[in-house]
């Protein structure tokens, strides 16, 4: 691997020597500072310092949240393909040639006197408007209504942008050999199989808890014929469902109700969905959360919950996400969201992975985003649309790279006898499901 030379140090060079001693390796993306000087590897993506207040954020909020604060607000930029970067220092730290900064007082004051001399010390930078701020206690109902509304109430138009005509906001299920198949049909194919799992025909009765944009809601009311109790915490997307069903004449089959899944009552449902909404929830809040589900379900009824997880040693979201993203979210490895279902008193039938559909399902939002840039920036401001453009590219990569994967669990409430209601075989599922 070739490397950038330069006829004098400069900034770069000090930054470079300082980042490998931390990390314990040479960097496998090159440095540029904004003096013009430039060292590292002649290839691929460059990481671009702008200023040194880029420097003076990472003083004061070392680690992923200060690069990213850093990345958002312009300081630090890459120049080439930003998924390659990320994924070259994913490289060479799975291969063990790099490690995770471990900053001693030493290392501190040798940072703090590179610092000084680049002119990077000064007082702590203001945090980016982007940036989640939440009060309160963890995973009470007024925190956690603010962080769905963080993430969910951007903005109804944003989402119509960034999404396809089915405004569903979760991994779609790609049922052909084809890189460049429709996203949209992914997306009817998931419902479709959804609806398919949970046994739906005319006048089953849904309850779809964290039902987004209504996708699956509408899907099921128009294309099965469901009774459809519609459940969100965000307003915007509560707003927007209750205008398709004026829309779409489902007024006697829909009904949304914005408020807290804690608040549910009733029950009886012949089926429950929850869509990518279970990561939300909490860690401590999950088995009151799957002993509703199981309340709300009749004795034969179905549960599919499709919900992201983490590797068994890998940190899942980070610091990144959860503060910019998805505030408080917390996944587990798919066993223990397993065992939590079935501890509730849910028999889990059928468990399927649909980590490699989401790598594409995410591919076709950031492509857009890219392909479409400027109206974004425009709508939402640039801050913003690079939080998405880092959210995207870096969790096609966490599915990629097996970080992080998504699952749908389907479950049944069996009787006091132990009868489920389900097939012996779930074949039928499948047929035919590229033309729902």
């Amino acid at each position: 691997m070739s490397t950038v030379r330069t006829t004098r140090p400069g900034a770069a060079h000090r930054l470079a020597a300082l980042v490998e001693d931390a990390l314990g390796g040479p960097l496998p993306v090159r440095l540029r500072a904004w003096d013009g000087s430039e060292t590292g590897p002649a290839d691929g993506p460059a990481v671009v310092v702008r200023s040194r207040r880029a420097l003076r954020r990472l003083l004061w909020q070392p680690g992923e949240l200060g690069l990213a604060q850093a990345y958002v607000t312009g300081e630090l930029d890459v120049d080439g393909d930003l998924a390659d970067g990320l994924r070259r220092m994913w490289a060479a730290t799975r291969e063990r040639l790099l490690h995770p900064p471990r900053l001693s007082l030493a290392d501190r004051a040798r940072a703090a006197g590179t610092a000084v001399r680049l002119g990077a010390v000064g007082p702590r930078p203001a945090t980016p408007a982007s940036q989640a701020r939440l009060r309160g206690g963890l995973h009470t109902k007024s925190r956690d209504r603010a962080a769905i509304s963080h993430h969910y109430d951007l903005s109804n138009d944003f989402y119509r942008l960034l999404l396809d005509e089915t405004m569903a906001y979760s991994c779609g299920v790609w049922t052909d050999g084809s890189t460049d198949a429709d996203a949209a049909d992914a997306q009817r194919a998931k419902l479709e199989l959804i609806c398919r799992k949970l046994g739906l025909t005319a006048g089953s009765r849904l309850l779809d808890i964290g039902c987004g944009w209504g996708s699956l809601t509408l899907y099921a009311a128009e294309q099965h014929k469901a009774q459809v109790t519609a459940v969100t915490l965000a307003e915007e997307q509560a707003a927007h469902v209750r205008e398709q069903v004026r829309e779409r004449g489902l007024e006697d089959r829909v009904e949304v109700v914005c408020q807290d899944y804690r608040d549910i009552t009733g029950g009886g449902y012949d089926a429950v969905s929850t869509i990518e909404m279970g990561e939300h929830v909490g860690d401590a809040e999950y088995p009151a959360f799957a002993a509703a589900l199981h309340r709300r379900v009749r004795p034969e009824g179905r549960v599919l919950v499709q919900q992201m997880s983490r590797g068994r040693n890998a940190p899942g979201g980070g610091a990144f996400i959860e503060a910019y993203i998805a505030p408080d979210m917390h996944m587990r490895p798919l066993g223990e969201t397993v065992q939590l279902l079935e501890d509730a008193g849910l028999e889990v039938r059928h468990v399927e992975s649909l980590r490699e559909h989401y790598v594409r399902t995410v591919a076709a939002w950031e492509h857009t985003l890219e392909d479409r840039w400027d109206e974004f920036v425009a709508l939402v401001g640039e801050e913003t649309a690079r939080v998405w453009r880092l959210y995207l590219v870096g969790g096609a990569l966490a599915f990629e790279q097996r970080r992080m994967g998504v699952d749908q669990i389907l479950s049944v409430r069996p009787t006091a006898e132990g009868v489920s209601g389900m097939p012996a075989t779930p074949g039928e599922w499948y047929e035919g499901l590229e033309r729902p």
